[in-house]
């Protein structure tokens, strides 16, 4: 074994959520290290040219959630190279594949009001309602969802934001079941469509609770911030990142995938590479890996309470993505013409059988019609690929443990035939097409567990403080100065920096002579937690 040096931590993963812990650990003037397994930091956020000409983003694409989040909001990555664009259109969801006058999402809430009420006027005034009552509360929801828990300082900005009297019916609302929410607020079923088809961006039953908060969120941030992407590929917002750290003082060492993480007297100490070098860590080590990578892989069984061991056996991923990559040589000629100028396309789903591809996932069924969400990439940047084509790209889920290469093969050419009947042609634009199954999601980014890119389920049990496990919600570790720092740490996937940030705020709250209260604290926490 060959010791390589010590930092004050040592960042486990160099996907976002470990830069940004990175990022504010170094500026609060820690000596950090970043290990990264793979050749490039970035994790689910990276962008290739598959086909000469044209940028694929190689997982994630469209981020809202992270031009909106606290979390990112003060690290200026701008300054350090990364620019944002957005197609006319934040997203649409036609109401079937006949649909002329697909529901979509303008720039301006009163063009969008405007829109819907060409459907029923009265969902014109609640669209309007909406997004004025959203700017009212929209600081205390993000920091609620995105800060640590429990969310004392989002709670309160809500309370002042609405008043007791109505933080009751806004606790109701945002544990609504999508189906129900929309019921409540539109009229018309091409209304409704816009907060379901954002709820299905989650594996959360449309019946389920937190299925209608998911769908709320979005469709509100795509009229307050749109759906935007990194100009050149996603891989810029990687490396905009990973600047801002070397920027700060931190280092990032790549093809370095670590074995084990050390543990001496119930502390992290450091840890080892599988090639045999060992990072010391002085404070802390934190971990941008999923909770079952962790608890199972990278600590021994002896570090690990047999309680939490127990729990692991139930934590449940989200489902399995199947992910089509399309280069096409001229623009798709959808049947309602108004999805050209949108970025995110929903596809698969009207109103009457939204349900029935989630139920086929749930059921253990390859869906016979899946779900789609479908990115025009060069629509919303027109770096994506040379002028008058377009880059693209679908994705949609196959049913837990069903993400065999056999099955995805299956569900990619039933979403071939969803995109073409909703636009007849699509298939004779095709210049390229790849297929990523869930085995080579995995196999790109170990954290992607059979193709699941949330971390774990968002279904509400196995959120807030049940995440990862119950009493192990959020960063803390049952070993003192280990900080779980990855999606499956509250509150979950999506691209915002929340758990990276959340991880570091833990980290310095417990570092030095003023956290023993806290550190103690979590000792008896973790005392209780082992009986």
């Amino acid at each position: 074994m060959v010791s390589v040096g010590v930092s004050d931590a040592i960042v486990v993963g160099g996907g976002h959520n470990g830069l940004v812990a990175a990022i504010r650990l170094a500026d609060a003037g820690w000596d950090v290290t970043v290990l990264e397994a793979a050749t490039e930091v970035g994790g689910a956020i990276r962008s290739t040219e598959l086909t000469p000409g044209y940028v694929t983003d190689s997982f994630s694409a469209f981020y809202p959630l992270a031009v909106a989040s606290p979390a990112l909001a003060d690290l200026e990555v701008g300054a350090h190279g990364l620019r944002w664009s957005a197609a006319p259109l934040a997203f649409g969801h036609p109401n079937g594949s006949a649909d002329r006058d697909a529901a979509v999402v303008y720039p301006d809430a009163a063009d969008t009001a405007a829109h819907l009420a060409s459907y029923d006027e009265r969902d014109g005034r609640t669209w309007l309602e909406l997004t004025a009552h959203w700017a009212t509360i929209r600081a205390g929801v993000l920091d609620t969802l995105f800060g640590p828990f429990p969310p004392m300082r989002g709670l309160r900005a809500l309370l002042r934001a609405t008043g007791t009297a109505e933080a009751l019916r806004l606790a109701r609302f945002f544990v609504l079941p999508a189906n129900q929410m929309v019921r409540e607020l539109f009229r018309s079923d091409r209304a409704r469509l816009l907060i379901v088809g954002n709820a299905l961006h989650s594996d959360i039953p449309l019946d389920a609770p937190g299925s209608g908060l998911m769908g709320y969120l979005l469709t509100m941030l795509a009229q307050d911030v749109g759906y935007p992407v990194p100009v050149g590929g996603s891989g810029e917002l990687s490396g905009a990142l990973a600047r801002r750290l070397t920027s700060a003082g931190g280092q990032i060492v790549c093809d370095a995938r670590v074995d084990r993480i050390e543990v001496h007297n119930g502390r992290a100490t450091g840890v080892t590479t599988v090639d045999g070098r060992r990072f010391s860590a002085r404070r802390a080590v934190l971990a941008d890996v999923s909770a079952p990578a962790l608890y199972t892989r990278l600590l021994t069984p002896a570090d690990v309470p047999a309680r939490v061991l127990a729990d692991l056996a139930n934590f449940t991923w989200d489902t399995p993505v199947v992910k089509i990559d399309y280069a096409l040589q001229q623009p798709i000629p959808w049947t309602s013409t108004n999805l050209a100028g949108a970025g995110t396309v929903h596809l698969g789903a009207d109103l009457a059988n939204a349900n029935h591809a989630t139920a086929d996932i749930e059921t253990g069924r390859i869906p016979d019609h899946p779900f789609l969400l479908f990115g025009q990439m060069t629509t919303a940047d027109a770096t994506r690929s040379p002028k008058g084509t377009e880059s693209a790209w679908a994705y949609s889920h196959l049913p837990r443990g069903v993400g065999d290469d056999e099955a995805a093969a299956v569900l990619a050419q039933r979403m071939d035939e969803v995109v073409e009947s909703h636009a007849p042609g699509f298939a004779e634009l095709i210049v390229d097409r790849h297929v990523q199954t869930p085995r080579s999601l995995e196999t790109a980014d170990a954290n992607l567990v059979d193709g699941a890119v949330n971390g774990g389920t968002a279904q509400l049990f196995q959120q807030l403080i049940f995440r990862p496990t119950p009493g192990l919600g959020g960063a803390i570790t049952p070993v003192s100065g280990l900080f779980l720092s990855g999606a499956s740490a509250h509150p979950g996937g999506g691209v915002h920096g929340a758990c990276g940030n959340n991880a570091a705020r833990a980290a310095l709250a417990t570092a030095g002579p003023r956290g023993w209260p806290r550190r103690f604290m979590t000792r008896q926490a973790m005392r209780r937690l082992m009986r």
